[in-house]
């Protein structure tokens, strides 16, 4: 019996896009062919699927395209969803989506000033002061619950997480200086679990013509 195509995943293991993409897949248990890209050479068939030209691209065995690693968290954990991503203990979806946002609208752009301070006008140290900020709400948030939306872990860490690690990459002793210990304790407790693990295994980069890696690893 022939076994219906996979959905076919282009990827790049570091970007926090990708990153949340890959968690919620291996949170739910949907299986995919993973195409590890280089972000200098493209592929084809991942331009031809999204002229964006940006990961993560899931491609439906029936030639949907989904574009956006939230839409394809959404759509991993509505097929399923057995660590309850989608029902914090406080709050609702909405109010995760919310705060992912805010993370993407707004602390991703100060992240982006803050690693590479010579593609822009301002200072790194503003940005690092203005992306801090949100650190310090994320902080407020994880003291009384050890989680975003309360003690289980949720869409809303998972989607979040990746750029609160680059962030802390970009200075870490500043960083763990800071006046954040719940959100270090938050951080070090994801980047430490073994769903960390597996969505951040190495691939060697897709061969156009051959067949992706199977994801999650088993």
């Amino acid at each position: 019996m022939q076994h219906p195509a996979l959905p076919v995943l282009y990827s790049f293991r570091r970007c926090p896009y990708a990153m949340r993409a890959r968690l919620a897949l291996a949170a739910s248990g949907e299986h995919c062919e993973l195409r590890e890209v280089v972000l200098k050479n493209k592929p084809a068939d991942m331009l031809a699927a999204s002229p964006k030209g940006t990961v993560p691209v899931l491609v439906m065995a029936d030639g949907a395209v989904l574009e956006q690693s939230q839409d394809i968290m959404l759509w991993a954990l509505r097929r399923d969803d057995p660590l309850r991503w989608l029902e914090p203990d406080a709050g609702t979806l909405d109010d995760m989506l919310a705060l992912v946002a805010e993370c993407d609208d707004h602390f991703k752009p100060q992240l982006d000033r803050y690693k590479y301070p010579g593609r822009f006008d301002d200072s790194s140290a503003g940005a690092r002061e203005r992306g801090a900020q949100f650190l310090l709400r994320l902080e407020a948030r994880l003291a009384g619950s050890g989680q975003l939306f309360g003690a289980r872990a949720s869409l809303a860490d998972a989607a979040v997480m990746p750029f609160v690690r680059q962030f802390a990459m970009v200075e870490p002793a500043w960083f763990e200086s800071q006046p954040w210990p719940s959100l270090r304790a938050w951080l070090a407790g994801w980047t430490a679990s073994p769903l960390f693990e597996r969505a951040m295994w190495k691939y060697a980069p897709w061969v156009p013509g051959e067949i992706g890696a199977a994801y999650p690893p088993a």
